[in-house]
């Protein structure tokens, strides 16, 4: 598979962006990377690596940190189950291996939080076992040179990329030939608009010669988003604030946040105020609603999250439920929250949290 890989290393050899993972083979570090990159940039992803390192700079460091601080400095970077898993793991390993990375393919894959892909790649690049880590970029590379059309999300067309990729992966550096194919997917063959022209396997690549480029790879199903619709309301009392944190399975599991009320559309807010789930938050017929935000829209990959923040004055704090907890309002930055909340607090800094409004009387 030389006329294949050759191209691809000497182009990796000269092009390959100089990024702290790939100075080490760690098998902590190249399992800390992989996990905060996944469905992120690596431009955003980058600094998360290095304050994760600085934190934590072993394994039993970081199996010693509590969720809440793991959580926090996860802060913005979405996929909250990749934090709590990266945490457990960590414990596991502290636990289980005496704080040493396991060295075999399958106790890697046998880790909660590492799938295929993760596993391919930690055993590849730290401990030279040829494995085929295949992600989007690998995937979108071998079916554009090589012409195959099988949809990569069936399991007939997962089959047949992993064995075309154990093909070409058989003599090489495994862990250099497994980042040389993802960093050539990410910069040379990129999902659109691809700089073909100068591209070292132009001459010989099944959709340059047909021009298929747009047509490969092939996906079966889409990606369905439902609609869901948040009130977050802003309590605020003399000094405080009020938050509550997120439990069940659900988005955001274990982050902090204002109590929210969650409705079937952009609900109006004399509707809201009638809702029984309002009335068991705002007890006190003095309570005063003050700004009433715009709605926004957030977007996960399977959700698209319409929300709004209404800040509400409670003149008598004794009257808030108990499972909600008090917030000294200087205190809120300390603690780990959604994205879209961490952008409302960072846009309007604690003013949000003062009594600033003279709103109208509920």
């Amino acid at each position: 598979m030389n006329f294949f890989n050759s191209p691809i290393h000497s182009w990796y050899s000269l092009y390959k962006r100089d990024l702290p993972w790939r100075r080490t083979r760690n098998p902590y570090l190249v399992w800390l990377s992989e996990i905060i990159l996944q469905q992120t940039r690596i431009e955003q992803g980058l600094s998360y690596y290095i304050r994760f390192t600085e934190e934590f700079p072993t394994i039993s460091d970081l199996a010693m940190a509590s969720e809440d601080q793991i959580l926090k400095i996860w802060q913005g970077l979405g996929y909250y189950s990749r934090a709590r898993n990266l945490h457990f793991t960590a414990r596991f390993i502290h636990e289980h291996y005496q704080g040493k990375f396991p060295e075999d393919y399958q106790s890697i894959l046998a880790l909660k939080g590492i799938g295929e892909y993760t596993a391919s790649a930690i055993a590849s690049i730290a401990f030279n076992l040829e494995y085929p880590a295949l992600d989007g970029n690998i995937y979108r590379l071998l079916s554009r040179y090589f012409g195959i059309s099988e949809p990569i999300d069936t399991g007939a067309g997962k089959k047949l990329f992993y064995n075309l990729a154990k093909e070409l992966i058989i003599g090489t550096d495994p862990g250099m030939h497994n980042q040389a194919l993802m960093e050539f997917g990410a910069l040379q063959c990129t999902p659109k608009n691809p700089d073909c022209r100068s591209c070292p396997l132009n001459e010989s690549c099944y959709a340059f010669s047909t021009k298929r480029i747009s047509e490969l790879p092939v996906k079966q199903n889409k990606t369905l988003q439902r609609d869901r619709y948040f009130n977050y309301l802003v309590l605020i009392g003399n000094n405080n604030t009020w938050m509550r944190k997120r439990v069940g399975d659900d988005v955001w599991r274990n982050l902090y946040e204002f109590p929210l009320i969650e409705t079937k559309d952009e609900i109006s807010i004399d509707k809201l105020l009638e809702q029984k789930d309002f009335q068991e938050i705002i007890r006190s017929e003095l309570s005063v609603i003050g700004d009433i935000s715009t709605w926004r829209i957030h977007l996960l990959s399977h959700q698209r999250i319409h929300y709004r923040f209404i800040r509400i004055r409670l003149p008598n704090e004794i009257n808030v439920p108990d499972n909600l907890i008090r917030v000294n309002k200087e205190d809120i930055f300390n603690f780990a929250v959604p994205k879209l909340l961490e952008t409302y607090l960072n846009e309007n800094g604690l003013d949000v949290l003062s009594d600033r409004n003279t709103g109208s009387q509920h």
